[in-house]
């Protein structure tokens, strides 16, 4: 009965030598238990490490319980496990597993909003891109709350949502993409920009709106500050803006935008058509990049009141309004009537 009671033991033992062999074997051996591209695991604040072996089990991400438990113990990192949603998109073994979650390698999504798009438009992006309905984003934005502390005239948070690059998580809201979209304004809007604004006589919602129409009108770096001082000129003087992208806002905001000014819309009744009302519009038609906020606050020294489009990217400025009209002749009229000329002999 000894010599029994032995030979079970010494069996017992080497059969959980060899259990733990194969248990170590798979700490280090790549898994993947489910059948699509990729795999999301979310693990709550406050999950216990049973809970989140369960939720890796259950989504194919790691093969079993004891496997699990064994790799957490060689890790030595069971109270460094995280909060957060994870993206699984190959085979893992459970100590890359691990140290994924405890290293707080949460999946975060980007979204860019390039400069110079109002909240229609980055609402339309917003969707898109498959973050959420644009009618979310819409309606998040119609809250002026989070910048009536820089403009107290806000009704809304155009021009104050600032252009640039977000990485968020999936469940990300609206309404916190939102927050973060003004607080990053808030941090480029600096206490010196708002002090240069305080120089030049104009209110925080002035500088962002003449800071949107430089955005609007040119991408060219050495202009801005160019484009800037001609706004600035002619409010100086009393001249009308005469901004085509105030025109477009204008249309847009009542739906009647199709992709083209006509002579009409110049005559076009809004308050931001500057066409028809004198001075800068009542407020921010897109949102502006630093750039263009620190152009509208540092204007150059210039004495121009006029610019065209060469249509290569780049404008050419005039003092008087004969100059301007030669340039139009020179870069517009010519340029397209000859473009015409082209097409024709073209189809000849």
């Amino acid at each position: 009965m000894k010599r029994l009671f032995l030979l079970v033991l010494v069996l017992a033992m080497f059969a959980a030598l060899g259990g733990a062999v194969v248990l170590y074997q798979r700490t280090s051996e790549p898994f993947k238990g489910y059948d699509a591209a990729e795999q999301f695991v979310t693990i709550e604040p406050g999950s216990g490490t049973r809970s989140i072996g369960q939720r890796l089990i259950h989504a194919g991400v790691v093969r079993d319980e004891a496997t699990f438990r064994a790799a957490l113990w060689r890790s030595g990192r069971a109270r460094a496990l995280q909060a957060g949603e994870f993206r699984f998109d190959r085979p893992m073994t459970p100590a890359e597993v691990i140290d994924k979650i405890a290293s707080g390698d949460v999946y975060n999504r980007r979204i860019t909003f390039p400069e110079g798009l109002n909240i229609q438009e980055m609402a339309r992006l917003y969707e898109q891109q498959g973050f959420g309905k644009a009618a979310a984003f819409i309606q998040a934005a119609r809250d002026p709350g989070a910048i009536l502390s820089v403009d107290p005239a806000a009704t809304d948070l155009e021009g104050y949502l600032f252009p640039e690059t977000y990485s968020m998580p999936r469940d990300t809201t609206a309404a916190k993409l939102i927050s973060l979209m003004v607080g990053r304004f808030k941090q480029i809007f600096t206490p010196e920009m708002q002090q240069a604004a305080q120089a030049l006589h104009m209110t925080p919602r002035e500088v962002v709106s003449l800071a949107a129409l430089v955005e609007k009108e040119t991408a060219q770096p050495s202009e801005r500050p160019i484009v800037a001082a001609v706004y600035l000129n002619r409010l100086k003087i009393g001249m009308a803006m005469q901004a085509d992208p105030t025109v477009i806002y204008a249309l847009q905001r009542a739906g009647r935008y199709n992709g083209n000014i006509r002579r009409d819309d110049l005559s076009f009744d809004s308050p931001y058509n500057t066409y028809r009302y004198p001075g800068l519009p009542p407020g921010p038609i897109a949102s502006p990049g630093a750039a263009s906020l620190q152009a509208a606050v540092s204007p150059a020294k210039v004495d121009y009141l006029y610019f065209v489009s060469r249509n290569d990217g780049s404008h050419v400025f005039a003092r008087t309004l004969d100059e301007h009209n030669e340039n139009v002749r020179q870069y517009q009229v010519m340029y397209f009537r000859e473009q015409r000329a082209r097409e024709r002999a073209g189809k000849e």
